[in-house]
Formats: structure tokens, C-alpha cells, sequence
């Protein structure tokens, strides 16, 4: 297993020096292009045809600052980023949870892993809906977290690096494609959830999780388990994410609190994990029907 850190904080520091049209050069070079493949197997452009047009930065937009937004105000973010220790304990991690599943005897594919660090933006809805924090591991090999570093968010990134971790050795070996359904979806973030708490304890499962009180997840079980089947990143997102995230994103609201379908997954494989006895190494390798078929009694 080879981990490459792409040290972000270095490349702010140094676009914070640069003129506001030298900047976006900058990062596309030093933080995207280490990323270019998985942007290429999610048929998202590294740079758009025109300025402004749909590209890998467009998207990041949503939760992140942007070169051009960048300025002195944003240092002492950046100083936190800076960190030594940060990033060691996030290689730690990468280390650490990959490393679960080679122990385990499964042979994983990937054996080169890239992983940075972007810093929020304070001002963006979809961030403040998640506390400050926000991941992606559903490509495997590539690992991104989505900061706000405080004294909140901190503490919690090695729990979320975790849960992006188990993404990228589930998906290697359940493959994601237009056939995915909202059921693939849930299961894998329980999973994910799961795992994060079994390596760094409940305290730290993200609001994706608890915020969804135990009245709340008696509400929406019925309503996704009659959705389980859905198919569309569209259409499932607003069971995954909430109706808040997904006007934000410009699709439909199903009147689903926030989060909710994570919330589901989460005690969809609790129910899994003690009902088989099976642990969360094993259970991150086992297939979306096989789940469904021990927990009917979750989602039925």
C-alpha cells in the first residue's frame, strides 16, 4: 500500500501568495491533477470547455473555497490545517483502516491511495448542514475530506476518514453502476458509519447519523424501505442526503429530514452485524442482497 498525501495547506499558503489569475492554475495543478482519475470514472471534467461551465472545481464549489475566493481571513485556517500531526494521523488512519482488511486476507486491487484536505467554505449551506465536515471515498484510491478546522471538526476527522476508507475497499469489491440502488446506497453508508465508530468510537458517529432521533428513524423506515429499489443518483439522493441537501442541489424534495437515509443504513447494519454475528470487516464485503436478506425484519 503506497498512501500519497497531497499536503493542501502547502498549496494554500503559497495561492494566498499568488495574483487572484495565477491562482485557479495553481490548484487544478498541485491538488486536481493527483485526482484526475477518479474525476475521469465519474465522467466529471477536470476543466470546463468555458469559464464558469461544469468541472471538478464547479463541484467543489459547493462546499469549498475557491482559489479565487481565497484571502488573508482564510489563514488561520490554513495554519490549522498545517499541522504536522494532522496529516500524520490521517495517514494513520488510511494506514489503519486499509490496512483491516489486508490483515483479513482480502486481496484489494488499489494499491496506490491519494489523499487531501480542502478547506471549507464557512458560507456554504451543504457544510453547515454538516457541522463543518464532509468526505469522499466512493472511488477507491482517492480520498478527500471537506474541512472547517476547529476545535468541533477536528477531533472527528480521523472517524471520517474511516468512513471514506470503507467506501474505497467496499467499492472494490462491489462495483458501483447505473444499476446501483438507493438499497446499495444506504447499506454502504451504514457500513461506513459502522466502521468509523468501531475504529474511533461512538462519540464521534457524524450528524449524519445522530441527528436523526429514534422517533425520526420509525418515520422514514417505512418510507425508504418502499424506495429500496430506486435506481438514478437523482432520484436517490434526496432519501440519502435530505430534503435540504437536495434543493440545494436542485433536485426534488421527498420530504425526508436531513440525512435520513444515513441514519437508516446505519441501524439497517446494526441489526445486520447482531443478528449474523458477523463483523464489520466481513460484513464491508458482503453484498447489498445478502444484508437485506438477514435484516427483513429492519426493513420489512
Amino acid at each position: 500500500m503506497k498512501i500519497n498525501m497531497i499536503r493542501s495547506d502547502k498549496v494554500y499558503q503559497e495561492m494566498l501568495e499568488l495574483p487572484l489569475e495565477k491562482r485557479e492554475g495553481c490548484f487544478r495543478a498541485k491538488i486536481l491533477a493527483p485526482f484526475a482519475l477518479k474525476y475521469q470514472t465519474q465522467h466529471i471534467p477536470l476543466k470546463a470547455k468555458y469559464p464558469g461551465g461544469f468541472d471538478a472545481l464547479f463541484l467543489l464549489g459547493f462546499m469549498n473555497l475557491l482559489p479565487v475566493t481565497l484571502s488573508e481571513k482564510d489563514r488561520p485556517a490554513i495554519d490549522a490545517l498545517s499541522s504536522d500531526q494532522l496529516w500524520q494521523n490521517c495517514q494513520d488512519t488510511i494506514k489503519r483502516s486499509i490496512g483491516l482488511f489486508e490483515q483479513a486476507g482480502y486481496d484489494l486491487e488499489v494499491e496506490d491511495y491519494y489523499f487531501t484536505i480542502l478547506l471549507g467554505n464557512p458560507e456554504k449551506p451543504m457544510l453547515q448542514i454538516n457541522k463543518g465536515y464532509s468526505g469522499d471515498g466512493g472511488i477507491p484510491g482517492y480520498l478527500m475530506l471537506s474541512l472547517l478546522p476547529n476545535d468541533y471538526t477536528l477531533p472527528r476527522v480521523q472517524a471520517a476518514l474511516a468512513h471514506e476508507c470503507n467506501h474505497n475497499v467496499r467499492f472494490q469489491f462491489i462495483k458501483w453502476n447505473q444499476q446501483t440502488t438507493l438499497a446499495d446506497w444506504v447499506v454502504s453508508e451504514g457500513l461506513a458509519e459502522f466502521f468509523a465508530a468501531e475504529l474511533y468510537g461512538k462519540e464521534l458517529i457524524g450528524p449524519w447519523v445522530t441527528s436523526t432521533s429514534s422517533e425520526q428513524l420509525e418515520e422514514i423506515k417505512p418510507i425508504i424501505s418502499s424506495q429500496l429499489q430506486l435506481t438514478g443518483m437523482a432520484e436517490m439522493a434526496p432519501y440519502l442526503y435530505g430534503d435540504e441537501i437536495a434543493e440545494i442541489q436542485g433536485q426534488i424534495p421527498v420530504g425526508m429530514p436531513y440525512a435520513a437515509g444515513y441514519a437508516y443504513g446505519y441501524h439497517l447494519i446494526q441489526a445486520y452485524l447482531k443478528k449474523t454475528g458477523k463483523s464489520i470487516i466481513e460484513a464491508t464485503v458482503t453484498s447489498t442482497e445478502e444484508i437485506l436478506e438477514a435484516t427483513k425484519d429492519f426493513w420489512q
